[in-house]
C-alpha cells in the first residue's frame, strides 16, 4: 500500500512547507512589532490592533497558499486551478479591503484619543473629531465601492458586459448623472462640511428654529439633539445652503443673556449689585462678563438686560436661569414697586338723569 509521501510530488511539498513557514514567521513578526510598538510611549498604539488585524491578514495568507499550485499538486486538483485562482482572487480582496478599514479606525483612535472632547474648551478636540469621522466613513465608502468593483471585474462574463455597457453609455450616463445629481451633491456637502466645518461634532446650534448640539454628522444627513430628547434630522446641504445659528463655531465660551421687564421706579445700581452678587455665588459663572444695562424703554415698564458669560452654551443656560430667578426674587422682596404692572386709567362716565 502505497503511503501519502509516495502519492505526493516532493518539490510541491517543499515548496508548501516552505511558504507556510515563511507565513508563519511573517505573522509573528508582524504581532511582535505590534504589540512593541503599542508599548513604546513614542507610537503608543490603541490597546487591541492586533487583534483587529489578525484574521485579515490570515485571509490574505490563505488566499496567497490557494493560489500555489503545489497546493493544488499536494490535494490531486490540477483540474480545478481556475476555481483556486478565483478564489484566492476574491479571498484576497476581501482582506484587504478589511485590513485598510481596519487600519483606517486604529489611526482614527490613535489620532483622537490625544483630545479630550469632554473639556470644556474642546474646540480642537472636536474639530479632529469631525474631520475624522467624516473622512473616515468617505475612505469606507470609497474603498468598499472599489473593492466591489475589483470583485466583480476580475469575473470575465462580467468583465466584456462592463464593457460593452460603458462603450454605448453615453445618453444612459447622462441621464443617470442627472437623476443622481441630488444623491451627488449630498455627498459633496459632506465632503465640503469636513473640510470647511461650518459645523462640528457638539456643536451647539439653531436649526429650524431648534436648540441642540450637533450628535453626528454623516455623508448624507446631520443628527441634531434636540434640549428636549428629541431628534432633529438633517441633510448635509442645509448646513451649507441655508442659514443656522452656531453658537460654539469658535470657542466653547458664550454669553448669556437675561431680559427684566419692571418699572420705571426700580433702582438700577442696586439691581447691578444684585447681578454681581449672584454671579460671585455661583460656580456657573466663569468670571468675565457681568454687566446690566437699559436697553428699551415702553409707557409702561421698562426693559433690562443682564449680560453675562459661562463656559459653554449648557452651562449659560443654567446660568440664566438661575439670574433671572434671583433677580425676581431680589425685586419681590427688597422692591415690589418696582415690578412692571399694567396701568389703567378708569374715568368715572357722566351720569345723566331723565326726567320723564
Amino acid at each position: 500500500m502505497d503511503s501519502f509521501y509516495d502519492n505526493v510530488s516532493k518539490e510541491s511539498l517543499i515548496y508548501l512547507g516552505v511558504t507556510l513557514f515563511c507565513l508563519i514567521f511573517l505573522y509573528w513578526a508582524a504581532s511582535v512589532l505590534l504589540k512593541r510598538l503599542g508599548k513604546n510611549p513614542k507610537y503608543l498604539l490603541p490597546s487591541g490592533s492586533f487583534r483587529k488585524l489578525a484574521f485579515p491578514l490570515i485571509l490574505i495568507f490563505v488566499s496567497v497558499i490557494l493560489r500555489m499550485k503545489s497546493l493544488r499538486d499536494l490535494l490531486n486538483l490540477e483540474d480545478s486551478g481556475f476555481w483556486f485562482r478565483k478564489a484566492s482572487t476574491l479571498l484576497f480582496i476581501l482582506a484587504i479591503t478589511w485590513l485598510v478599514i481596519a487600519l483606517l479606525k486604529i489611526v482614527k483612535k490613535a489620532v483622537i484619543r490625544n483630545y479630550d472632547v469632554g473639556e470644556s474648551d474642546n474646540l480642537k478636540a472636536r474639530k479632529i473629531y469631525t474631520q475624522f469621522t467624516i473622512l473616515e466613513r468617505i475612505v469606507i465608502f470609497i474603498v468598499i465601492i472599489l473593492a466591489a468593483g475589483l470583485a466583480l471585474m476580475s469575473f470575465e462574463e462580467i468583465r466584456e458586459v462592463g464593457i460593452s455597457i460603458f462603450a454605448s453609455a453615453g445618453v444612459a450616463g447622462i441621464i443617470i448623472g442627472f437623476s443622481a445629481q441630488k444623491l451627488i451633491g449630498t455627498i459633496l456637502a459632506g465632503i465640503q462640511i469636513a473640510i470647511a466645518q461650518p459645523i462640528k461634532l457638539d456643536d451647539v446650534v439653531i436649526v429650524e428654529g431648534e436648540w441642540g448640539r450637533i450628535e453626528e454628522i454623516t455623508l448624507t444627513y446631520v443628527v441634531v439633539a434636540i434640549w428636549d430628547k428629541r431628534r432633529l434630522i438633517v441633510p448635509t446641504p442645509y448646513f451649507i445652503e441655508k442659514p443656522f445659528q452656531n453658537w460654539t463655531k469658535t470657542s466653547s465660551d458664550i454669553l448669556g443673556t437675561v431680559f427684566l421687564y419692571v418699572d420705571y421706579k426700580v433702582p438700577f445700581d442696586k439691581l447691578r449689585e444684585e447681578l454681581t452678587r449672584v454671579l460671585n455665588s455661583t460656580d456657573l459663572w466663569d468670571g468675565k462678563v457681568d454687566v446690566l444695562q437699559v436697553t428699551d424703554s415702553k409707557p409702561n415698564f421698562v426693559e433690562v438686560r443682564a449680560l453675562m458669560s459661562a463656559k459653554d452654551s449648557s452651562t449659560a443656560w443654567d446660568l440664566r436661569v438661575h439670574v433671572r430667578e434671583k433677580l425676581i426674587v431680589y425685586l419681590q422682596e427688597n422692591y415690589p414697586e418696582s415690578i412692571a404692572r399694567t396701568r389703567v386709567l378708569l374715568q368715572q362716565p357722566d351720569t345723566y338723569e331723565n326726567e320723564s
